[in-house]
């Protein structure tokens, strides 16, 4: 039983000049819905029987109001940095240009990080598509990627030095994927025909932003998130092999080999016309834009079978599992990094989310979240292994900072190292938070 997180002493993780922080993202936190266009998120949660308990972002953690107090509690959590996404319908209007009022809510956080010595990690989509672009056929139309890109020119120039790093996009596989292709998150798009499309534009939407924060913005850090769910064999069968072979390709090296191969997989050859992307001539040089950093999101792993009627199967995850279903398995995190230090000329790596849902139960204002605590210890760990091996990462930020609105499972799925009370938003700082607390604070 892990009471407190620990690390080899002669751990890289316990330096002072690695970087530990605290992830959110504006939709499920902020509420505030009054003073932004309507988002993407916001019709989905309209929509019958797409979220779990029939609950929606209008208040969410009210951050939006508590965002003063939000910060003292970052604050007194010791981390370094604070990885938080700018709602693009809160700070740009319809026609394009800036909203002075929200981007004052957002100058004002960042300013009052700044004078904490906070680092900010600013996400500049995290799923949150204004409506309006939605309409217009949204992540399925080429010119999305032209808006962002006015966004990240528009929001780079008026925050100026305020920020550390940047990232343009949070898990493009999430929108692309589960958005545009099995219509599990908004805008709930259902068809094959779509997610890679999807997936291009966006693609081409961060090549575009990099461009541009590149100009405005040099001395940032300027990068990308993606997520990771590694692909395992259920068998040592060729057959199975391959089959998780094509999932690989297909959910994880897809957003990432055009990055730094300027390609994707090989597997493109193989889909339906009908599926593939719409590549423009000049596309994949964009797409592969020098970055700063590579955030890595990683939370389990998935094991693939062969199947008859598609090119893999995805079986039951074994135990343990956390609250949200998903396996216990640090040694895969372990395994992705050194992969992708394998496969790819990486640039330094920051752990941008990593975390656990827990069925969290607050008695007498503690939160006893021991689960979690073991998590954290073992995949700190995992990351820690990665390092001995040669992988440059040089932050971790845990996901999340407190509970919040968990897109389709609704308010169900607690992931923070905070307690939230929905009824009366009191916070309370969980073992895991003040388990992550003292680990930080005693480097």
């Amino acid at each position: 039983m892990t009471v407190k997180l620990t690390l080899p002493t002669q751990s890289k993780m316990l330096s002072k000049d690695f970087v530990y922080g605290v992830a959110t993202a504006s939709f499920q936190i902020e509420g505030g819905k009054a003073s932004r266009l309507p988002c993407i998120w916001d019709t989905f949660c309209d929509t019958p029987n797409t979220i779990a308990d029939g609950s929606n972002g209008e208040m969410a953690c009210d951050h939006f109001n508590r965002w003063q107090d939000d910060i003292e509690l970052i604050d007194s959590i010791g981390v370094d940095a604070y990885r938080l996404s700018i709602s693009w319908p809160r700070v740009i209007t319809e026609s394009g240009e800036l909203n002075q009022e929200g981007v004052a809510y957002y100058m004002n956080i960042l300013d009052t990080l700044k004078s904490k010595r906070i680092k900010a990690f600013v996400t500049l989509y995290h799923w949150d598509l204004p409506q309006h672009l939605e309409d217009k056929g949204g992540w399925l139309n080429r010119e999305t990627a032209y808006e962002f890109r006015n966004y990240a020119n528009l929001i780079s120039k008026v925050f100026g030095h305020r920020v550390h790093a940047y990232a343009t996009l949070n898990e493009p596989f999430c929108s692309a994927f589960l958005g545009y292709e099995v219509g599990t998150h908004a805008p709930g798009i259902i068809g094959k025909e779509f997610g890679k499309k999807a997936a291009h534009h966006l693609l081409l939407a961060h090549g575009l932003a990099m461009e541009v924060l590149a100009k405005n913005s040099p001395n940032t850090l300027n990068g990308i998130v993606l997520n990771f769910t590694p692909c395992y064999p259920e068998s040592e069968s060729l057959a199975d092999i391959i089959a998780a072979a094509f999932a690989d390709d297909y959910f994880n090296q897809w957003y990432i080999k055009p990055l730094f191969d300027g390609k994707y997989p090989e597997i493109l050859s193989t889909l339906p016309a009908a599926q593939q992307p719409d590549i423009h001539e000049g596309d994949m040089a964009i797409i592969a834009h020098s970055m700063d950093y590579l955030g890595v999101n990683f939370y389990t792993r998935a094991i693939y079978r062969a199947d008859v009627d598609e090119h893999f199967l995805q079986i039951d995850p074994p135990e343990p599992r956390t609250d949200i279903g998903w396996e216990i398995y640090p040694k895969a995190f372990t395994e992705l990094l050194v992969s992708l230090n394998e496969k790819y000329r990486l640039p330094p790596v920051y752990i941008t989310e990593n975390g656990a849902a827990m069925a969290d139960k607050i008695i007498d204002g503690v939160v006893n979240d021991q689960d979690r605590v073991d998590y954290y210890q073992q995949h700190l760990n995992a990351v820690n292994d990665a390092i001995e091996q040669g992988v440059k990462v040089d932050g971790y930020f845990a996901w999340s900072l407190m509970d919040n609105f968990e897109w389709a499972e609704g308010y169900l799925k607690r992931f923070g190292i905070v307690y939230v009370d929905y009824e009366t938003q009191v916070r309370t700082i969980k073992a895991s938070g003040l388990a992550y607390k003292a680990l930080i604070t005693n480097r």
